[in-house]
């Protein structure tokens, strides 16, 4: 295990030595499944990049079905070893009579509640549901929410600042359905799965962009990279109708969730589940928009946004722009006009920075 484990690696999205494809977490519940995994109907859900899947599998397990939101993480889990699983998205047929999850706890239990329910309607009886996280990611209300979905609950010592939930005895009830709020300042819904990131709200990035797009180019081809809801591609779409909006994110969540939000607002974007652009052409649009993220799982790393900024640099035309939020502290600017080309502040807050970068 120690050998197969020493060889995981990122997807190389970005590289650092203070990142790695797995840790103290995936090791504890694969000890704690080990009895279990040669029996199992076993599914495997928030495997980053491989991790307990390859581990489950080194362990005896003779096929796993498993569940990665993140594109990076499924391209990760096929570099690093082969074997018998499949990817599923977060739908009945991943957990359908499962014996065994094996689940990392997400951060979020909006998250949380959706997975549990899931398993609950869907899973074996008898099914074993081992579940385990960092101790500075977890939370009483984790307990709460998968008591919601079972009627019994252990939950194990720690151990190297990890530490597992394990769920039995599944109570099925209605699945968690998505979260819609019309927000009357833009005059658009957002419709949010479990997994997405800030849910139907408008987290304050996006509001600062949304607030400057009557200043934006014209454009006839615009892309939302990082599209989350895609609340940002709508805005687009009703700012120019006549125009080709593409809202793209790596994120199977926030697919889905883009998805649901331009059909609630009745609009015409295609909307695809892809690492940094790689099915769009280069310098084939004219405008680009992004709010990036700043973490790389719970790290504060600058590597994902780089990313982003590389794939708009590359797919914009000569003259295209790409309008970027960030956090005013991290002073991506320098940065942006490296990648991109001549780039000028449009706003700016205590918190948050819009710019705009031509390509060069």
């Amino acid at each position: 295990m120690t050998n197969l484990f020493d060889s995981l690696r990122r997807w190389p999205d970005f590289e650092a030595p203070e990142l790695r494809a797995w840790d103290a977490a995936d090791l504890l519940i694969l000890d704690e499944a080990a009895a279990l995994l040669g029996a199992a109907e076993l599914a495997v859900i928030g495997d980053e990049y491989g991790a307990l899947t390859l581990g489950a599998l080194e362990r005896g397990a003779a096929s796993v079905r498993v569940h990665q939101d993140s594109l990076a993480g499924e391209l990760a889990l096929r570099a690093n070893g082969s074997g018998s699983y499949q990817n599923l998205p977060l739908e009945s047929s991943l957990v359908r009579d499962a014996t065994l999850v094996l689940l990392r706890l997400p951060r979020s239990l909006d998250a949380l509640e959706e997975i549990a329910a899931l398993i609950a309607a869907h899973a074996d009886p008898a099914v074993v549901v081992i579940a385990g996280g960092r101790l500075k990611h977890m939370t009483v209300s984790m307990n709460q929410v998968l008591l919601r979905h079972f009627g019994r609950l252990d939950v194990s010592l720690a151990r190297q600042k990890s530490r597992l939930l394990i769920a039995r005895e599944p109570t099925p009830g209605d699945l968690a359905p998505p979260r819609r709020r019309f927000h009357d300042d833009v005059g658009l819904w957002a419709v949010a799965t479990g997994g997405v990131f800030a849910g139907d709200s408008l987290d304050i990035g996006t509001r600062a962009l949304l607030g400057v797009f009557d200043s934006l180019p014209t454009f006839s081809r615009a892309v939302d990279l990082g599209c989350g809801t895609g609340i940002l591609a709508a805005g687009l779409k009703r700012l120019r109708p006549e125009a080709v909006v593409l809202a793209s994110d790596q994120s199977a969540a926030a697919v889905a969730s883009a998805r649901l939000t331009v059909a609630a607002n009745g609009l015409d974007i295609e909307v695809t589940r892809d690492d940094a652009l790689s099915q769009v052409s280069d310098s084939s649009v004219d405008l680009v928009v992004v709010n990036p993220p700043f973490h790389a799982g719970a790290a504060v790393h600058s590597g994902v946004s780089l990313k982003l900024f590389e794939a708009a640099a590359r797919v914009l035309r000569p003259d295209g722009e790409l309008w970027a939020v960030w956090n005013s502290h991290l002073d991506y600017r320098p940065t942006l006009s490296r990648i991109v080309g001549e780039t000028r502040q449009v706003h700016r807050t205590a918190k948050f920075t819009v710019t705009a970068s031509r390509k060069r």
